[in-house]
């Protein structure tokens, strides 16, 4: 440790010398563009000299900017960094052949690793030519009515004026919207506050790494939550106050099991059933070898005492062969390798349609967990909303339209003064444009309110670019532009025949307090005194509040004698025409309150996360179906929910957040951080039967942690950041929540197209296997040839996975609550549908096998000699048992209990024609496949038969449908979730749990464990007796096996075989310290009686790991399993 820290002087000392060339260091520079406003003011001014002194630190020009010269770049880019923020590292192909070969079945692993490739290798383009978009952290130095979009960072939606006296901190990733300017630039790449969030999500990996070296090599223990706090981020997102709050010295003394976030459930439930159905297909098949060789050399050479000739043995081993064929061809059908594919094939495919659906998926994992999804926390602009400011009520003329009015019921004054007061009296940067795509609506370009009342006029059927070109901004006589103390704007031009005309906009309740006359229905000016007012106020402006509608009053009012004082606002702004007053708010989408119906009905709570007040998000809530009369909701703001649910010192309490979250359906002026706190609270709440799975949307960088935190994130596409795309599963191309509502019927048809292709792959495994081993005990040959089984493994894999698992989903998905994580993959109903056609083939089968010879007056194939040609009466077994697979794969297209299998049959082209296809191919198969396939040649009469028993599976389903579920209590269901309590268990150590990974170690560990315990007790028995030995020689004084086996002397002979240890998880062995003062080895699972009962959490004070040396006779168990 010596000789590295001495070779780390010298460059920590030159990276130093650089800094201090520059007077400041990039950590000071990082915690500078921390600070906002009078904080980062008063750091400037009293810390940095100004703004002009930290220029001359930094060695800059403000106004002529850096040198350029090639030298001193490449100085500030060794001290400052690069401005690019390393994208995260895709998995390397080996890598994902790898997770691939992890697979119980090993099948089609080029398809799984291909396609896996493909989507690891997706980044989401950025916007790389945006023209206002900043590209680095900086403080101004000189600016023009500068305004900045920071709602990418800090979710607030005003534009913030930046400016030299009150706030000049500029931030990477914000827009300018407004205003131009000159800054300097303190902080690039990993070190902008964009690029910090990206770390932090994980997207430089790199950067992380080494900051855990650093801080292992200074021996700091790291703190999570100080680590975020310094880099600016985590001040805003506490943690809950569970065990991620506990601190680093804490941590030290005993072990914490953190909630890890869970992998593919289905995948784990497939995998578990695999592994089940796999060991029963190994026993059986293993029994059918044996019978067939047991019964074979009894009858022969026990019951007949033939005896065993030399020149018979070739005939022998050929008989020994076919038993061992049809054995490996009972494991080959009862070992359900199609499971891989039809999910693989069901993902892929519903990624591929759900691009259509505006879903671009980025994790293949995330379709699943859509349709397990319980509850979902929306935006509420541009998501259940069109992001569009839109009139939707007016008063004019002393009547209340709670629609857009037809110009012609308006009186022409009236029309031409409101026409005139909108185009004259807004900004003409706010435009209305034609829309991009044909169908779209028209964009919207400038302040949302003006273009809003622009969309009024066009609505109204007038032009309000005639107006415009009419009036330019350079007949502007004057101008009162909005504030946010004045809350109106005024423009006043000069009138034509002499004298001035103003008009004005704002507030309704400040225009009309200045307002002292109205106009009436025919356009004439009348008194409009308080009273007025206040019945103006309480029939109209207040309805339209409570509705969520923004209401702006436009008046006007003409100067006819001499030119007025324009200086002396108040007596300007007085004396005012009411023209009219308008309701406007961000209209609900159309389609979003059918979406969210969809959503009650399925089970899945929608919760409304947004910046807007409490009065607007409620009325929002109430048109999008969110909230409803009579219901037992809350709608609270930002600071009343983290008042609800933070104790004293500030931090969260899940025991508080219970309380809250289920009822709650509106959370509103709420910022990112809130939104985290609500999905972390959720996520890691024990109330219910099971944990929520939680939905989130975002689309600002500070939504990242929450849409990282969520089972599934969805970024917006349009509006959303390159942070918010990074840390998302889903991208909505769209904005739109109804997407979000095709994802997770996406999302359910995927787990229901499982359970299709299980359904029926169960039962051809079923009848198959019996048959085979049936067959073969009874006639030392199985009914179904080897070839034939392959041909059927074939149909029953791969081409039923690709017809089942491509149906295209049906609103009915939506009529039911979610599955749960616990929900077996096959229900009672399922179980009933595999044992009922189950019943009908085998009886069926078994029928002609011993029966068919007679009804169909043909030559029997039992018994037939080892090399004898096909028999017409097994190719009939084996075509009637293909052709009731084929039908039965239409029954297979329900799992409910539905009558109408054939429902929505041909608008899946693909299920067509596989059946199609199948059948033809089996025509084939058995007309020409001959011997290769025991096959020959059948009548037509014979084909009918086939036929008609084969559409006799479709009848028998119906029969099935008719009988109740619950009357049959003996069903029981198969293919469960992963308990809990296993996972927390099973899964230490692992970052991510992988619940097919799991199942699939959990008894490689057994294994293992179970050697290297052995292993390890041989070699201390060796060596104990070898130290005894020695130590009688040369007595010492040893007090306890302690310290007998530290000591110097005690060595074990390495050089022996070791069991290779798969990296699952590392042994540890505890040495428990008694209060006698000797030390007992224990190794893991040994209990003693002053034992703790809990072995997963044993006090630190009494427990000491042994370090692993490499003679240690202990170190094969430290090795990482």
């Amino acid at each position: 440790m010596t000789n590295t820290t001495e070779h780390a002087l010298p460059a920590n000392s030159t990276a130093e010398s650089r800094e201090k060339e520059f007077g400041l260091t990039v950590m000071e520079l990082r915690k500078l563009m921390e600070l906002r406003s009078t904080d980062a003011l008063i750091q400037i001014n009293d810390h940095h000299g100004g703004v002009m002194n930290l220029c001359s630190k930094l060695r800059t020009n403000p106004v002529e900017g850096l040198s350029g010269s090639p030298a001193d770049l490449e100085k500030r880019k060794q001290v400052f960094g690069h401005n690019l923020i390393p994208p995260k590292k895709p998995k390397t192909f080996l890598e994902l052949v790898w997770e691939a070969l992890q697979d119980v079945t090993l099948i089609i692993l080029e398809i799984a690793a291909i396609i896996s490739l493909v989507l690891s290798f997706y980044r989401p383009h950025g916007e790389e030519n945006e023209r206002d978009l900043l590209p680095a952290d900086g403080i101004l130095i000189q600016g023009n009515d500068l305004k900045i979009d920071e709602s990418s960072l800090t979710g607030e939606s005003d534009h913030v004026k930046k400016s030299l006296e009150r706030d000049p901190m500029l931030l990477s990733g914000t827009h300018v919207m407004e205003g131009s300017g000159r800054m300097l630039v303190t902080a690039v790449g990993v070190n902008s506050q964009t690029g910090i969030i990206f770390t932090l999500l994980g997207a430089s990996e790199e950067e992380e790494e080494e900051k855990k070296k650093k801080g292992k090599k200074q021996g700091v223990p790291e703190n999570r939550n100080k680590a975020k706090a310094q880099d600016g981020v985590a001040l805003e997102i506490q943690p809950l106050n569970s065990q991620e709050g506990i601190d680093s010295e804490e941590k030290e003394k005993k072990v914490v099991k953190l909630p890890k976030k869970e992998k593919s459930v289905l995948q784990g439930k497939l995998t578990r059933l695999a592994v089940q159905i796999g060991k029963a297909g190994l026993i059986m098949s293993a029994v059918t070898v044996l019978i067939l060789i047991l019964y074979f050399v009894i009858d022969n050479f026990v019951i007949q005492r033939k005896p065993w000739l030399a020149e018979c043995t070739p005939i022998y081993i050929q008989y020994f062969v076919k038993f061992f064929i049809i054995g490996i061809t009972v494991l080959v059908v009862a070992v359900p390798e199609g499971l891989p594919l039809a999910v693989t094939i069901s993902l892929a495919y519903s990624v591929k349609k759900m691009m259509k659906d505006n879903n671009l998926v980025r994790h293949l994992d995330a379709c699943e967990t859509m349709g397990n999804a319980t509850a979902i926390c929306s935006d509420k602009t541009g998501t259940l909303t069109m992001n569009r400011m839109t009139v939707v009520q007016a008063y004019i003329g002393n009547t209340h339209y709670r629609q857009i009015p037809s110009p012609d019921v308006l009186a022409p004054k009236v029309l031409d003064l409101l026409v005139n007061g909108i185009s004259i009296n807004s900004a003409y940067t706010s435009k209305i444009l034609p829309p991009e795509k044909e169908g779209g609506l028209p964009r919207q370009v400038g302040n949302k309110t003006e273009c809003s009342l622009l969309g009024f006029v066009i609505d109204l059927k007038q032009d309000y670019h005639a107006v415009r070109s009419e009036v330019p901004e350079e007949k502007f006589y004057k101008v009162y532009t909005f504030n946010s103390s004045r809350k109106s704007m005024s423009t006043v031009i000069q009138k034509p025949g002499g004298g001035y005309r103003m008009y004005s906009k704002g507030a309704s309740e400040i225009i009309l307090r200045k307002c002292n006359r109205i106009l009436d229905k025919n356009g004439e000016a009348v008194p409009f005194k308080s009273t007025d007012r206040d019945e103006v106020v309480r029939t109209v402006i207040e309805p339209m509040a409570s509705e969520g509608l923004r209401t702006i009053c436009l008046a006007y009012r003409d100067f006819n004698d001499v030119e007025p004082p324009w200086d002396h606002e108040n007596e300007i702004l007085t004396e005012l025409t009411c023209i009219a007053v308008v309701g406007i708010e961000d209209p609900v989408r159309p389609e979003v309150p059918d979406a969210i119906a969809k959503c009650r009905r399925a089970g899945i709570t929608v919760r409304m996360v947004t910046g807007d007040n409490v009065n607007t998000a409620r009325a929002i809530a109430t048109k999008c179906g969110i909230i409803a009369p009579g219901d037992d909701f809350l709608c609270l703001e930002g600071k009343e929910f983290n008042r609800l649910i933070r104790n004293e010192k500030g931090e969260v309490e899940q025991e508080k957040l219970d309380k809250i979250w289920p009822k709650l359906r509106v959370l509103a002026r709420s910022s990112p951080t809130d939104k985290h706190t609500l999905v972390k609270g959720i996520i890691d709440s024990t109330v219910g039967e099971q944990r929520q799975v939680v939905a989130v949307t975002g689309d600002g960088t500070n939504d990242g942690p929450a849409l990282k935190k969520a089972d599934v994130g969805f970024a917006m596409g349009i509006a959303g950041t390159d942070v918010a795309k990074e840390a998302s599963d889903i991208i909505l191309t769209d904005d739109n929540f109804t997407s979000i509502v095709k994802g997770m019927m996406w999302g359910r048809n995927v787990y229901d197209s499982i359970s299709k292709f299980l359904q029926f792959q169960l039962t051809v495994n079923v009848v198959a296997v019996i048959v085979a081993f049936t067959g073969a005990c009874i006639t030392q040959d199985s009914p179904l040839k080897a070839v034939q089984m392959l041909w059927v493994n074939l149909i029953m894999d791969t081409f039923a996975s690709l017809a089942l698992a491509t149906e295209p989903p049906t609103d009915s998905l939506l009529k039911r609550r979610p599955y749960g994580r616990n929900k077996p993959l096959i229900s009672r109903t399922m179980m009933k549908n595999i044992l009922g056609h189950a019943v009908y083939q085998l009886t069926i089968i078994f029928f002609l096998v011993f029966a068919g010879e007679k009804f169909f007056d043909i030559d029997s194939g039992r018994n037939a000699p080892l090399h004898s040609p096909p028999s017409q009466h097994y190719t009939i077994v084996f075509n009637t048992f293909v052709l009731m697979q084929l039908f039965n794969e239409i029954n297979s297209r329900k799992i409910h209990g539905e009558r109408n299998v054939f429902g929505g049959i041909f608008r899946n082209l693909i299920f067509c024609s596989v059946v199609l296809g199948t059948f033809i191919s089996q025509i084939i198969i058995v007309e020409f496949g001959g011997k290769p396939f025991s096959c020959t040649k059948l009548s037509l009469s014979q084909w009918f038969w086939c036929l008609f028993i084969g559409i006799g599976e479709l009848l028998w389903g119906q029969v099935i449908s008719t009988i109740p579920t619950q009357s049959l209590k003996f069903l029981k269901e198969a293919g469960h979730g992963t308990a809990k309590e296993e996972i927390t268990r099973d899964a230490e150590g692992l970052d991510e749990i992988d619940h097919a990974e799991m199942e699939l170690r959990r008894g490689q560990i057994l294994w293992f464990r179970g050697l290297n315990r052995i292993q390890t007790q041989i070699k201390v028995v060796k060596a104990f007796h070898s130290s005894l030995h020695e130590s009688i020689q040369t007595p010492k004084n040893q007090n306890s096996i302690h310290n007998f086996m530290t000591h110097p002397e005690f060595a074990i002979d390495e050089e022996g075989p070791r069991t290779p240890l798969p990296d699952v998880q590392a042994e540890k062995i505890f040495e428990k310290v008694p209060k006698s003062g000797t030390r007992v080895l224990l190794l893991d699972g040994e209990v003693t009686p002053s034992a703790n009962t809990n072995n997963n959490a044993v006090d630190c004070s009494q427990v000491q790991i042994v370090p692993s040396y490499s003679d240690s006779p202990l170190h094969s168990l430290e090795t990482s399993v």
